[in-house]
């Protein structure tokens, strides 16, 4: 983990006091349980699996830490910071957005599961994903996956935080709103209108090249890059907080790399395609 990503996550995390009549043990340092956070959803790993000799500390020490602060809401703060970054650099577009939604087994089922219709009705999950013009990621629900994607259209909405900057009013709703043939629905226009945002979905029964593909393509670039994270491609988890921890951490790291790669370009630097978080290494000219 890099220092410029640490100084964000750093003063987000609780303190927890030391009773000084029943000290125990100490507490392993945040930092490196943060990074076996980290690379458990990275290579997918069990956290039981997870190595001592990186000094991480022990795998449900991790887990433990992961669901501690997704209870105060670390991890969706985090994004909320990385999303004002990226305003204030002149990265986010809203003047239109899109949402699509992808299917995910579930091994061991749990709550935010169901039938999946395209699976012979093993249980699985969705993850609803709502980005802006450039692909970043605004926010993400995950529901089961017999789950309708048009009754998600409004939650998603509801769900983008309001991204503040130093000047100027938060933004949180988008102009348009891109989707394909499964969010085509009356009542649900009616409802997109009522938040100010034109709906264009596809509509249902016409033929294939209407032209939304321009639009829509960003959004399934981000959920490839969601799902680039091993452990979210497919569902182990039983407890649905830690699934939502692990996707919300997931947009958040997608929102730090998009902002550290348009930093490396203003300063004429490039980053190495496979080094996340690899150092920016200085094109030659």
């Amino acid at each position: 983990m890099d220092d410029e990503l640490w100084a964000r996550i750093e003063p987000l995390l609780p303190v927890v006091p030391r009773n000084p009549r029943r000290p125990g043990r100490q507490r392993l340092d945040n930092r490196k349980v943060l990074c076996g956070i980290l690379f458990v959803p990275y290579t997918g790993i069990r956290w039981e699996f997870l190595p001592q000799e990186l000094g991480f500390g022990w795998g449900m020490t991790c887990w433990r830490r992961l669901r501690d602060w997704n209870e105060v809401g670390v991890w969706q703060r985090l994004h909320e910071l990385l999303l004002s970054e990226l305003r204030a650099a002149d990265l986010l577009d809203f003047s239109r957005a899109a949402v699509y939604s992808s299917h995910i087994g579930a091994m061991k089922g749990g709550p935010a599961t169901g039938p999946s219709l395209v699976d012979r009705g093993k249980a699985g999950s969705k993850h609803h994903l709502i980005v802006e013009a450039h692909g970043i990621p605004l926010a993400a629900i995950t529901t089961g996956g017999n789950r309708n994607d048009v009754t998600q259209l409004i939650p998603l909405i509801q769900a983008v935080p309001p991204i503040r900057d130093k000047r100027g009013q938060p933004l949180r709703r988008p102009g348009y709103l891109y989707a394909d043939r499964g969010y085509d629905h009356e009542v649900y226009r009616d409802k997109v209108c009522r938040f100010q945002i034109t709906p264009h979905p596809a509509r249902r029964g016409t033929g294939h090249g209407s032209g939304l593909g321009v639009y829509q393509w960003v959004v399934e670039g981000a959920i490839a890059l969601l799902h680039w994270f091993r452990r979210l491609r497919i569902r182990w988890e039983i407890r649905d907080d830690i699934r939502h921890a692990f996707v919300a951490l997931g947009c958040a790291v997608i929102c730090r790399r998009r902002l550290r790669t348009a930093l490396c370009r203003e300063q004429g630097q490039t980053m190495r395609p496979w080094g996340w978080p690899a150092r920016c290494v200085r094109t030659h000219t």
